[in-house]
C-alpha cells in the first residue's frame, strides 16, 4: 500500500482510498490524532474493500483511539 500526501480540498476529502491501485492519499493538513484516524480510515478501505463505510468509520475511530491512548504519534523526520 502506497500512501502519499497532498492537498484535497477539491474532492472535500480529508482522505481517499484506491482499493485497485492500492493506494491511499491523505490531506497535507491534517495533523495529530485527527491524521491518525484518516489513515486508518483509508487504510481499512484498501485491506477489506467490502467493509461498510459505517464499520470502517467506528474501526478508524476505535483503532485511533487506542493507539493515541498508547501514545503513537506522528513524527517528521525529514532533513531540512
Amino acid at each position: 500500500m502506497k500512501i502519499t500526501h497532498k492537498k484535497l480540498g477539491r474532492h472535500k476529502a480529508w482522505g481517499l482510498a484506491d482499493k485497485e491501485a492500492k493506494t491511499v492519499e491523505l490531506d497535507i493538513r491534517l495533523q495529530g490524532r485527527k491524521h491518525l484516524e484518516i489513515a486508518i480510515h483509508e487504510a481499512l478501505h484498501i485491506v477489506f474493500p467490502d467493509m461498510s463505510e459505517t464499520i470502517v468509520a467506528r474501526t478508524g475511530r476505535r483503532l485511533a483511539n487506542v493507539l493515541w491512548q498508547l501514545n503513537y504519534r506522528r513524527v517528521d523526520n525529514r532533513i531540512k
